[in-house]
């Protein structure tokens, strides 16, 4: 292990006691315990809310933060919601107008493939979004 690695892994560990100590996980069961009572007043699958929101805290611990290709997805939807053309207006025209046909081919399919994982995870939180705002 380098010296890099164990300050990181020490940080790492300084990090989760603070949690403990400042009582982020009792915290965190009130809330998801919250959201699930809400969710169970409006018919919601209990199972499914507590997942999302245990999926929400572990992405803010480790501090992950939304990237700029579903932030684009994410505003293109709240305007327009789905729109045909979507895949075009996602392209990034210099850089494609510089590939091949098969480059351009694999562009379009990752593309294709990361739009629909976005389009997902926008369904997904759209679709909790009732509870967060009761």
């Amino acid at each position: 292990m380098s010296k890099t690695e164990a300050r990181t892994l020490r940080e790492e560990a300084r990090q989760a006691k603070n949690r403990i100590k400042s009582g982020f996980w009792q915290k965190c069961q009130l809330n998801i315990e919250a959201q699930k009572a809400k969710a169970r007043e409006q018919g919601l699958n209990e199972s499914k809310v507590g997942r999302f929101f245990t999926e929400k805290v572990s992405e803010q611990i480790a501090g992950k933060k939304e990237d700029d290709f579903y932030i684009k997805v994410k505003e293109i939807l709240l305007a327009e919601g789905e729109v045909s053309d979507a895949i075009g207006r996602l392209t990034d025209k210099p850089y494609y107008d510089t590939l091949t046909y098969e480059e351009k081919q694999r562009y379009n399919l990752n593309l294709s493939e990361k739009y629909l994982r976005a389009l997902e995870r926008f369904r997904r939180e759209c679709q909790f979004d009732v509870l967060k705002n009761v």
